[in-house]
Formats: structure tokens, C-alpha cells, sequence
């Protein structure tokens, strides 16, 4: 199993900064990729940034350019950099790890995190 817990949320401004971080901690060697997901009220959960253990990136249109994913391997950590932020940007963002099994890939997720941008 693996087990994520986020931080880092919070309220900001428009055109401000927060910085999301994600601990992984059980059975951190067998995680493929991980990345950051959101969901804001009445949306579905969407893609915001993955980055492979071999540190390939990849992001969603809506954030490209302003948003920044890295990890911080000796302490299985991985970072969102959220620059830039826009009202659109409020949702709720869960860590996410994928891990291969017997013909599928297994997510597991942190609890989520709050982000607000409003002025």
C-alpha cells in the first residue's frame, strides 16, 4: 500500500503563489508516476500535472506555463508549484500515485487539499 498526505493549500490572491507537497510513505519503490489531480464543486476530477519516476512531465492545457510539478527523491516528496493562480484555479487537489498490478494500474490518493484564489 501506499499511503499520501498533501499540504500547502490555502487562500490566495489572484496572480499569486502556493507551493502543494506530497509525502508518499509504504510501498514507495513500486510507484510508476504520480501527479496532481483537482476538483472543484459540481466538476469532475481532472488531470493537473504527472511526473514519471523517471521525471517525464505532463500537464494540463488549463495550467501550463504557470504550473511547475517536481520531486524531491530522498524524501519521496513531490512538489506543485502553482504561480500565476486564477479564480478557475479553486478546487480541491489531490495527490495521486499510480502503481502497476496484474493487468491494470492501481491509484491511491491523498486526502486532498484546499485551494481558494479569490480576491
Amino acid at each position: 500500500q501506499v499511503q499520501l498526505v498533501e499540504s500547502g493549500g490555502g487562500l490566495v490572491q489572484p496572480g499569486g503563489s502556493l507551493r502543494l507537497s506530497c509525502a508518499a510513505s509504504g510501498s514507495i519503490f513500486s510507484i510508476n508516476a504520480m501527479g496532481w489531480y483537482r476538483q472543484a464543486p459540481e466538476k469532475e476530477r481532472e488531470l493537473v500535472a504527472a511526473i514519471t519516476m523517471g521525471g517525464s512531465t505532463n500537464y494540463a492545457d488549463s495550467v501550463k506555463g504557470r504550473f511547475t510539478i517536481s520531486r524531491h527523491d530522498a524524501k519521496n516528496t513531490v512538489y506543485l508549484q502553482m504561480n500565476s493562480l486564477k479564480p478557475e484555479d479553486t478546487a480541491v487537489y489531490y495527490c495521486n500515485a499510480k502503481v502497476p498490478g496484474l493487468g491494470m494500474t492501481h491509484d491511491f490518493w491523498g486526502q486532498g487539499t484546499q485551494v481558494t484564489v479569490s480576491s
